[in-house]
């Protein structure tokens, strides 16, 4: 099914009805001068086990981490007074 456009001020006049689509399955994009700014979609929840949510942890940590010893605290304290 294809995303229906609609304009942001047409969605906060006809919101109520546009809440009972999502609800039946259909998605939105809301543009605002033509340009899309936002997607209106059926919330879904999502469960992870806690396997799943604890390897989603370790990729994150090793996302912001980095690699052991490539950061120097005394490097970015200089970094910061330039």
């Amino acid at each position: 099914m294809f995303d229906q456009q609609i304009g942001t001020f047409e969605a906060k006049t006809h919101f109520s009805q546009l809440i009972e689509k999502v609800e039946g399955g259909e998605d939105f994009i809301i543009t605002k001068r033509g340009k899309p700014v936002a997607k209106l979609i059926p919330y879904e929840e999502k469960k992870m086990t806690r396997k799943e949510a604890i390897e989603a942890l370790i990729e994150m940590r090793k996302l912001y981490r980095g690699v052991p010893g490539d950061f120097d605290v005394r490097e970015a304290i200089e970094d910061g007074r330039k």
